[in-house]
């Protein structure tokens, strides 16, 4: 990639904000290096990497390397045998912990997240560094008397033999010839020795070693002859503890250089991993989306390179989110070159940049400030020329700096890469000036280069009306306010506002009317048309903007008004199952109060008919309360979006999720599995692309047109045996010949009878692949749910 272009297009400010949401300093460095990819396969790796980050992020806001260091230097040392520090080895324990961690942590999550997952793979896990240095140092970096067997017992003596000489020390403070002699009753210590103060005149009474004085002289600090021996035992136990710590700390470092490519290879994977939750965090600081990154495809013996420019509601990453007007920049199919016109600081310079900055931003795996159905061809190189090129140390002017950059980028560009030119021709005289820019212009549409230029040449206008693959382009300006709205409209060029804006400034009439004498008739119609087409887009523009709002406003009220009816919904089911269940407490108390008095009856050989009379009245009051309570359905919204063909969709009312394969006025046929189906568009609701492939039913082009559904119940209660039987088998093979994956088959309680029969005839059928019964709220044992083996 052209490096003067990432920086004319400031692609390093957009890294340098990236690398504040880095962790540690190896991660921020590679923000500030990170280039795009070298291939369409990379750029989309990266920028799946980059999704799965922000959804881990989204998750587990938290997740992060803690604990991470930049451990080069210190593995640079350990290499050539130097010791290394305790909170040195610390920072590599931390390093490595929180490398097992997060690996530990994005392997479980493999399925969700594999890229991530893959570079978690990759971890390596040095042996024994963690545990080593975990038995050997401390939290607070202190080495530990468990480091080794011989500095716990160094330590160990260490103590004992610094007690004795501190008591020794206490009992002279109080005892002659000292007591006397002391300038304080203190124990200090001179050059790691314990010492007492002594008076200069008392010199002589105690007796020992001087080693040290007062600044007046006064005081002498004497180390007493009766613990010099105990003095030099401790200073010896305290060498030795020096010494072996030195050697534990050179062990474990040897242990850090055995384990150093390994250690390098976490700590790299730490970096990389961090990058991307850099970028995932960059990403929702921006409110970014991921661009779909495409192939060019040219078409054979044409000069179109097959470019795709489609970004829809894009602002420049550096401006501020709350005041920049958004573009929608979009290269029609025909079209790969885009010429600007308008007004100065009317936004001609930021549309170019940004279509460059999110180019290079895509492709070096960044979410873009831009709509989530935006659309980017990959391209090999992107140049640009843009601002003032003027070298004072080249003895070059602006017009010269362009130029000399210009031929550079025409001697590297090719079909596979993006230009773009700001002011193209500027800096000379404007005759001269617009011939070169028109030759520049033209050289690269033959060539079949994609193209973005911003120009106040007219004749760039023109060239752009009439030349194939060229299309106009223009930044509105409001004559109301004298200011520019920042909107880019693709297809119409820029109008000549110097008259207008003139005459708003109250230049005297009579000039500007001179002014308009002198130029061509012709350009003036021509203007005016232009202007009138300005408005009427605008009109239409504003028209859109109430009709969307408008519809935005009925979208919410639907909204609202869908959620009080699935509550009023939920409440009416909530009081009918109550009522169900009170109906059938009563029924089983009143079955429960018949047998009995079957039984007194049959015992006392009184008739039965009465009791016989109620019990059937019972079943028929019970068959209806076998019956499921069904939610009804509640009016949904059309898609937010027209439908079209191959879109996958949710049926609402049947449950099931289908490809749209036709369109019609108001509804739509939906392949179901094998089965074919016709909705309307209210019942449809559009899936979610990864909903879609995730839960998407199979489909088959040329597919077979299937018998008509009977229906997912049958209902055979009250009917006699032999007519439920003929509807029953005839209802089981349209049902399996129809696709239905199961049905509900309502026999009801009662004797049993109907019960038995439908599954001594499930039983014999073998395209039925099981059946159980309902659940209790569902109907229970008075319906039978039977589930058919995939056709």
């Amino acid at each position: 990639m052209d490096e003067k272009a990432l920086q004319t297009l400031e692609f390093p400010k957009v890294l340098a904000r990236l690398a504040r949401h880095a962790s540690f300093s190896l991660s921020v460095e590679r923000a500030a290096e990170l280039r795009p990819a070298s291939s369409l396969a990379e750029a989309q790796h990266w920028l799946a990497l980059t999704t799965e980050a922000r959804q881990l992020v989204k998750a587990r806001p938290q997740t992060g390397v803690g604990g991470a260091r930049d451990l080069r230097a210190y593995l640079q040392a350990a290499r050539r045998g130097q010791a290394l520090a305790a909170n040195e080895l610390l920072d590599i324990k931390g390093t490595l912990v929180a490398g097992r961690t997060l690996a530990r942590q994005l392997m479980d999550e493999a399925g969700e997240r594999p890229r991530l997952a893959a570079i978690a793979g990759q971890m390596p896990s040095p042996s024994g560094v963690v545990d080593a240095v975990t038995k050997a140092i401390s939290p607070r970096a202190e080495i530990l008397d468990t480091a080794s067997a011989k500095l716990g017992s160094i330590r160990s003596e260490l103590g004992v033999v610094h007690e004795r000489l501190l008591a020794r020390m206490q009992k002279l403070l109080t005892s002659e010839p000292f007591a006397k002699a002391l300038q304080e009753p203190i124990i200090t210590q001179r050059d790691g020795r314990y010492v007492l103060p002594i008076k200069a005149d008392s010199r002589v009474r105690a007796k020992g070693v001087v080693h040290d004085q007062s600044s007046s002289g006064a005081t002498l600090f004497i180390e007493p002859l009766q613990v010099v021996e105990l003095n030099n035992r401790w200073r010896e136990l305290q060498l030795a503890e020096r010494d072996e710590e030195k050697r534990i700390l050179l062990e474990l470092s040897a242990l850090v250089a055995e384990q150093a490519d390994a250690v390098a290879a976490v700590m790299e994977s730490l970096a990389e991993l961090d990058l991307q939750l850099a970028k995932a965090r960059y990403a929702a600081e921006l409110d970014a989306q991921p661009v779909e990154l495409l192939a060019m495809q040219p078409a054979k013996g044409q000069t179109h390179p097959g470019v795709v420019v489609r970004l829809f509601n894009a602002r420049h990453p550096l401006l501020d989110a709350a005041s920049v007007v958004p573009l929608d920049i979009e290269l029609f199919p025909e079209n790969y070159c885009l010429v600007i016109t308008g007004p100065n600081t009317g936004g001609k310079t930021v549309t170019l940049k940004t279509v460059g900055l999110l180019a290079l931003m895509s492709q070096s795996g960044l979410h873009v400030p831009a709509a989530a159905d935006s659309q980017l061809s990959y391209f090999d190189a992107v140049y640009a020329d843009i601002g003032d090129e003027q070298s004072i140390e080249q003895s070059l002017s602006t017009f010269s700096g362009h130029i000399t950059n210009i031929i550079r980028i025409l001697k590297s560009a090719d079909r596979r890469s993006l230009v773009i030119f700001d002011e193209l021709g500027a800096g000379t005289d404007p005759q001269e000036g617009a011939a070169l820019a028109l030759a520049l212009l033209d050289h690269l549409v033959k060539a079949g280069i994609t193209t973005f230029v911003a120009t106040h040449y007219s004749e760039l206008k023109d060239y752009a009306h009439a030349t194939q693959g060229v299309v106009n382009a223009s930044v509105e300006f409001d004559l109301k306010t004298l200011a520019p709205t920042y909107h880019l409209v693709v297809g119409l060029p820029g109008r000549s506002n110097a008259l207008a804006i003139a005459t708003r400034l109250g230049l005297p009439k009579e000039i500007v009317e001179t002014a308009r004498g002198s130029i061509d008739p012709t350009e003036l119609r021509s203007e005016g048309l232009l202007d009138e087409i300005h408005r009427e887009r605008e009109r239409s523009r504003q028209a859109r903007a109430r009709a969307e709002e408008a519809q935005r406003s009925a979208q919410a009220l639907q909204a609202e008004l869908a959620a009080r009816l699935e509550g009023i919904e939920d409440e009416r089911l909530g009081i009918l199952e109550q009522v169900r269940k009170q109906a059938q407490v009563e029924l089983d108390a009143l079955r429960d109060e018949l047998g009995p008095l079957r039984a007194q009856l049959a015992r006392a050989r009184q008739p039965l008919q009465d009791v016989q009379v109620v019990q059937r009245e019972l079943e028929a009051l019970e068959e209806p309360l076998q019956a499921p309570v069904r939610r009804q359905a509640v009016p949904e919204s059309a898609p937010d979006r027209p439908l079209r063909l191959g879109d996958t969709v949710q049926v609402r009312s049947l449950g099931h999720r289908g490809v749209v394969i036709a369109l019609g006025e108001g509804e739509a046929e939906i392949q179901i599995g094998a089965l074919r189906a016709r909705a309307k568009l209210g019942d449809l609701e559009l899936l979610p692309e990864q909903a879609a492939q995730a839960n998407s039913e199979p489909s088959w082009g040329g597919v077979q047109v299937l018998p008509e559904s009977p229906g997912g119940e049958l209902s055979l209660r009250g009917q006699r045996y032999e007519d439920a039987f003929a509807q029953l088998d005839r209802y089981l093979d349209q049902a399996y010949a129809a696709g239905l994956a199961s049905v509900r088959i309502v026999h009801g309680k009662g004797t049993g009878v109907l019960r038995d029969m439908v599954r001594k005839e499930l039983n014999k059928r073998s395209y039925v692949q099981r059946y159980d019964f309902a659940l209790p709220h569902e109907g229970g044992e008075g319906v039978t749910v039977t589930y058919f083996v995939s056709n």
